[in-house]
């Protein structure tokens, strides 16, 4: 199984495409659950907003990603609105990129 920084990794290869920055910096991971015994992980994450038009995609990318690791056997990608995101929950590295607290 992999550790939950193998995890991060991945995590940090899958990106919002209305924004260049990966989802892990952005700030909309809230939860990696490493299951070993049963090969699961289970990802809380977030989106940018309500309503937004990618959530399909972007909890297809993060389960197909993780599920390529190996000895995970399933990856449960859960879409959660609690607590709301905002900016401040982005990385330092992704509020350099926004340009923010230069």
């Amino acid at each position: 199984m992999p550790t939950k920084d193998e995890v991060i990794t991945v995590l940090k290869k899958c990106y919002d495409p209305e924004i260049p920055i990966n989802i892990y910096d952005l700030g909309l991971v809230y939860n990696i659950d490493i299951n070993e015994p049963n090969g699961k992980v289970e990802v809380k994450m977030t989106l940018t907003a309500p309503g937004c038009p990618a959530s399909a995609y972007m909890g297809a990318d993060v389960k197909r990603k993780i599920e390529q690791l190996p000895g995970v056997k399933e990856a449960n990608v859960a879409i959660v609105w609690e607590p709301p995101w905002t900016p401040e929950m982005m990385s330092e590295t992704a509020k350099k990129q926004f340009g923010w607290g230069l």
